[in-house]
């Protein structure tokens, strides 16, 4: 598979655009001054506790006081409450904690006001970020993550991914890793670590450990919550998480930012460092590499698919909802049964892929169309969880009920991302919107598909706004009317209707009678 990432980087923010075989499957933004991140670590103070919840809030230096329920303390939470409190005091064995005790272990159904205290510090990193009016998710259970191996304190368990599958690759890592884990430290070995030296290993462990020490050194001045560990920026992240071997490209269109992922690159991946490209062209990077369009194609609340199906998408607070629907789907299939079974799958690939572009986690409800065999039902399943497999945030995907819908749910540690599709309207300046002028060129063109694949209509009459003929017949020799007309081998003929809206059009046959569509 061929990836590529593309950055867009402006004075406010950074847009990083995932293109799998150059079509975008993810879309992460990146804000300046937000205040947390997934992975940033804190020295906060207990504001409250809620004994009925068993939980507490957090001041954590914010806008919004953080959660933590006892849960998610995580069975090492004495120790690392006793590791903050030496480290505050200035204790420099806490650098390495080669001569550190550990505390017994957490019980799992204790209660947190035996634990926590109003005004105490308290060591948490962010789980989860700020959604909506809810603050940021926190959990007890420290760790600093790397490009190959997750660094854990205060345990000497080593741990190996399961998706690294070969029982003779796993123990040579798991015998690698003890051979330069440090005490007092454990190691969770990520998937990108399968087939690696060690040396790759021992420079990503020693990082982490820099990190470690570097956190340790900013705790002994701390006086009032604050940040004391940073996750990296979403670029760097992002490439930590995502660059592996067929990881082909990465376009830049910012300098400063093209040199940071060289240098990130250049610790994690040093045959990875040449390839990073500065886009230096004065076309937006977005325009040029075709993400713009992709992302006004597959954002909002109707998303069309080249077949003619089209999904509507619904977000609420606390779900999200799909709807499928056949539209003008070519039938090509034996009945109904057979065509509903391709549609669905169809649908399937795409929503997966609108999962991970828009970042929806918690709970999500597909309606299929309906089918009556189990054997259809449960191929749509295993097609289902085959696309979820490329996804690498934790889900769940649950078979078709009695009723069609299959839920989904999928781990949710940041808003959902949302773009806003739609423009101002040229005819009421700006007091309505509608839909973008882009996705009615792809409309039309699904339409032609249609009507030739299933009518066979040698010639078709197009009639159009003025606005989008003249974009349609633009170029002598190389017009888009040209292409579609070589394309799917018929005639086309388009028509300027100044009565038309800007978005209307309508298809007339040889013989110049209306097709209703």
């Amino acid at each position: 598979m061929n990836k590529e990432l593309v950055i867009s980087a402006s004075t406010s923010d950074v847009q990083i655009a995932l293109l799998e075989d150059k079509q975008l499957v993810e879309l992460h933004q990146e804000t300046g001054g937000r205040q947390y991140s997934v992975g940033d670590i804190f020295v906060g103070r207990v504001h409250k506790v809620m004994q009925g919840l068993n939980a507490a809030f957090i001041d954590v230096s914010g806008d919004k006081d953080g959660f933590v329920h006892y849960l998610d303390l995580g069975p090492q939470y004495y120790s690392c409450a006793k590791y903050l409190k030496q480290a505050m005091n200035g204790d420099p064995k806490m650098a390495m904690l080669e001569d550190f005790t550990p505390e017994p272990i957490l019980e799992k159904n204790g209660n947190l006001s035996n634990v926590f205290s109003t005004g105490q510090y308290v060591l948490v990193q962010v789980a989860k970020e700020p959604i909506s009016t809810k603050g940021p998710k926190l959990t007890g259970d420290i760790s600093i993550a790397g490009h190959y191996i997750v660094l854990v304190p205060f345990s000497n368990k080593v741990s190996i991914s399961q998706k690294i599958k070969g029982n003779e690759e796993r123990g040579r890592l798991r015998r690698l890793i003890q051979s330069i884990r440090p005490q007092g430290f454990g190691v969770i070995v990520r998937t990108n670590a399968e087939g690696k030296s060690v040396s790759d290993l021992d420079a990503d462990l020693r990082q982490l450990i820099s990190y470690w020490q570097q956190m340790t050194e900013r705790i002994k001045h701390v006086a009032s919550p604050q940040r004391v560990h940073a996750e990296l920026s979403a670029t760097s992240a992002l490439i930590r998480d995502l660059v592996t071997d067929d990881f082909n490209t990465i376009y830049c269109d910012n300098e400063v930012i093209c040199e940071e992922v060289r240098n990130y690159l250049r610790t994690i991946a040093p045959e990875k460092e040449d390839i990073v490209r500065h886009y230096k062209m004065q076309e937006p990077i977005f325009e040029q590499m075709g993400v713009a369009r992709d992302i006004r194609k597959a954002f909002g609340k109707i998303v069309t698919i080249r077949s003619g199906i089209y999904l509507y998408v619904e977000h609420t607070e606390a779900m999200h909802v799909i709807d499928v629907n056949s539209g003008n789907h070519v039938k090509m299939g034996t009945g109904q049964e057979d065509t509903a079974l391709q549609v669905n799958i169809e649908s399937a690939k795409e929503i997966a892929r609108q999962l991970r572009l828009r970042d929806m986690g918690g709970i999500v409800i597909v309606d299929f169309v309906d089918m009556v065999k189990a054997e259809n039902r449960k191929q749509l399943y295993d097609v289902m969880c085959q696309e979820m497999a490329k996804d690498k945030a934790r889900h769940t995907v649950l078979p078709l009920s009695k009723f069609g819908l299959m839920q989904i749910t999928r781990q949710r540690v940041r808003p959902v991302v949302e773009v806003d599709v739609q423009e101002k309207c040229p005819f009421c300046d700006g007091t309505g919107t509608i839909k973008s002028s882009l996705v009615v060129v792809d409309e039309i063109e699904s339409n032609v598909k249609y009507l030739q694949s299933t009518q066979n209509n040698q010639k078709l009459s197009i009639l159009v706004h003025p606005y989008v003929e003249a974009y349609l017949n633009r170029g002598l020799f190389n017009s888009v009317r040209r292409q579609w007309s070589k394309k799917y081998h018929t005639k086309l003929e388009i028509r300027p209707m100044e009565k038309f809206g800007l978005l209307e059009y309508k298809f007339l046959d040889a013989s110049g009678e209306e097709i209703s569509m």
